[in-house]
Order: structure tokens, then C-alpha cells, then sequence
């Protein structure tokens, strides 16, 4: 499988917001916010990808021997915003925070000179996107810590260049190994994209596909 890229460029931890706002989704009741985002918290949690509330050096000592496109998802250390995205890049280990408004989640952009980077209706969604093979999608996301140096390679620094992201492969957390029948419930899925819903199954095995409708 090849993965989708993005290149993202880094600021300061403890720095603002994007500079580049996402425009608004229309207005929404806040009732449908938290109901989106407790979907998308369940979502993650069935993954087995979600480490919760780990800070971004444990992320990165999870990340440091792994190889490159190694991702793992994160609640942020930034108080405006809610998770992170850890992966390994050629660089070393690196986060990029997730933006969220009204329904819809991004990778968070810094540069208004470039495209808008494209929202989903959920975290998975996303993660999905990024690790699907097709074009690179043009856009730059700023970093919720910054990457691992690796001795000069070509003395390259993050500051002077952006870092190619690459997701490939979920870091399962050790305590929340997927089961069985959801491994089963991924090859399910990664078969049958159009219409999952029209397989010949009993209906709670089909409501078991509908509650977890992702490939990864």
C-alpha cells in the first residue's frame, strides 16, 4: 500500500493557534458537537491506535525504533486543542495536532500561502485517508512537538525545511490489542468499501461492521 504525503513545517509548543483558519462549517448546536466528538473518542478507542493522555516524549519514545510511517494518535498538550497525530518520519518521530470546528477534523495548517488541507467528518476518516494510496495532497500542518533529530542527515533541520509525512502502519497500545473479531471486522471492511451493509450476515454481525466502519 502506498501512502498518501503531506509536508509539514514546525513552531514553538507553546505558540498559537493556526495562522490559516479553516473556513467555518455552518453553525451547529453544541448538542451535535459533543455528540460528534463522543462518537469520534469511541471510534478511536475501539482502534487500538489511541494512546490517551500520553505526552509527546512518551509518544516519541514509542516511536523512536519503529520504522518510517509508524503513526499513533494522542490527546494533545496543547489546551485549544483536543488530539495529535505521533509519527515516525525519516527525520525521527514528530506530532501534528488535529484541528476541530463544527463536525469536521483537519491536520493543523500554518502557511496561508497554501491550500486548505481537507477536513473529515471524523479523526479515523482522516487517518484513513492519509494512509490510502492516490496523489499527495498539498498542504502543510504545524507540529504539537518537534521531531527527533537523527546525526546529520545532510544537516538537515526542521526549521530550515518542512518533513515528508508518511502514515503506513498504527501503533497498537499494549493494553488495547485489537480482538480477534475486530481484526476480522478490518479485513471485512477492507473488502467490501461500496456496500458493506448488503452482505448476506446475520443483522447483529452487520450492525458489528456499521459500528466500526474503517479499514484501519
Amino acid at each position: 500500500m502506498v501512502a498518501r504525503a503531506v509536508t509539514i513545517f514546525h513552531h514553538e509548543e507553546q505558540g498559537g493557534g493556526s495562522c490559516c483558519p479553516h473556513p467555518s462549517p455552518p453553525p451547529r448546536e453544541p448538542a451535535e458537537d459533543l455528540c460528534c466528538i463522543s462518537t469520534n473518542l469511541q471510534y478511536l478507542q475501539t482502534s487500538g491506535w489511541y494512546w490517551g493522555s500520553i505526552s509527546a516524549s512518551e509518544a516519541r519514545e514509542a516511536l523512536l525504533q519503529k520504522p518510517e510511517g509508524t503513526f499513533l494518535m494522542r490527546d494533545s498538550s496543547h489546551p485549544r486543542y483536543m488530539l495529535a497525530l505521533s509519527v515516525q518520519t525519516r527525520y525521527g518521530p514528530t506530532s501534528v495536532r488535529i484541528e476541530y470546528s463544527r463536525g469536521s477534523f483537519w491536520l493543523d495548517s500554518i502557511s496561508s500561502s497554501l491550500p486548505q488541507l481537507q477536513s473529515f467528518p471524523d479523526v479515523v476518516s482522516l487517518i484513513q485517508y492519509y494512509t490510502g494510496s492516490g496523489q499527495t495532497p498539498q498542504g502543510h500542518s504545524s507540529s504539537d512537538s518537534h521531531p527527533e533529530p537523527k546525526p546529520d542527515p545532510e544537516n538537515h533541520t526542521a526549521k530550515d525545511s518542512g518533513v515528508p509525512l508518511k502514515l503506513k502502519h498504527p501503533l497498537h497500545k499494549p493494553d488495547a490489542f485489537p480482538s480477534l473479531q475486530h481484526l476480522t471486522r478490518l479485513t471485512i471492511n477492507r473488502h467490501t468499501t461500496d456496500c458493506p451493509s448488503l452482505l448476506p450476515l446475520p443483522k447483529p454481525l452487520l450492525h458489528y461492521l456499521q459500528d466500526y466502519p474503517f479499514r484501519i
